[in-house]
């Protein structure tokens, strides 16, 4: 914590300048005001990121794949993205599924290294997944599409995100959601993902194996899915921008 204080106090002093203070979400706001309480400072307002909607065909199922089944986790390799429990619960499907239908299934895990990441690799070979974990490293914007598509859930476990983007790709992409249930991602995520304990990978790989096995409750998640990702657009989140700016030009 020492180290944001000199970020924190050039944030706040910089804050204090400020007409109007806009924030990516409800969970943002009230990081914003718990970080900045000493008055004055501003109630931030909340404009929403968005997907375009017209750039995903949601029935383009990208001839899904080879048969197997393919979780999908995007996310920096380490700590405070958990990274480390999404392996732990792709390894706890082995008790819950008979070994030829496990063997069907991998991870691909999408994201550079960062603080932490030798233990991700470390933790891989523990748990004996070999080749079963895919790391891909660095994913650009235009590869994303074809991972949405190729996979069969998005995984998402991180402990804290400001909003959580992916979360809406996928959902656009017609891709079933399974995420915390802190921070932001239920504010994103609504009622059209599944939600678990950040910190139980029994609970994560519960879920997982739901969303994978029950053609019902996936039907009814890629539905309720398209239909959020539809709600949060990026002209809406410029339209809100731009009532802002004229806002504060005509102060």
């Amino acid at each position: 914590r020492c180290y944001r204080a000199p970020i924190d106090w050039l944030e706040e002093t910089t804050t204090k300048t400020a007409d109007r203070v806009l924030v990516n979400s409800r969970f943002t706001a009230s990081v914003f005001r718990n970080t900045f309480a000493r008055p004055p400072v501003l109630t931030p307002e909340v404009v929403y990121p968005g997907v375009d909607p017209d750039r995903y065909d949601p029935a383009w199922e990208c001839e899904r794949r080879d048969g197997r089944t393919t979780i999908l986790s995007l996310n920096r390799y380490e700590r405070k993205k958990n990274v480390g429990l999404a392996i732990e619960a792709f390894a706890a499907l082995r008790s819950l599924m008979p070994a030829e239908a496990f063997g069907m299934v991998r991870l691909v895990i999408a994201g550079g290294n960062g603080h932490g990441s030798e233990a991700i690799h470390d933790l891989i070979r523990a748990e004996g997944l070999g080749s079963r974990v895919v790391l891909l490293g660095y994913a650009p914007a235009e590869q994303l599409p074809v991972l949405y598509k190729a996979a069969s859930v998005l995984l998402f476990p991180s402990f804290e995100e400001g909003f959580g983007l992916p979360v809406l790709e996928a959902m656009a992409h017609g891709l079933p959601v399974v995420a915390s249930e802190t921070s932001s991602l239920p504010e994103v995520g609504g009622d059209a993902a599944l939600y678990v304990n950040p910190h139980d990978p029994e609970d994560i790989a519960e879920k997982v194996l739901r969303v994978v096995e029950d053609e019902s409750q996936r039907n009814i998640m890629i539905e309720r899915g398209l239909g959020r990702a539809r709600t949060f657009t990026w002209r809406r989140a410029a339209e809100a921008n731009l009532q802002v700016y004229n806002e504060v030009v005509a102060l």
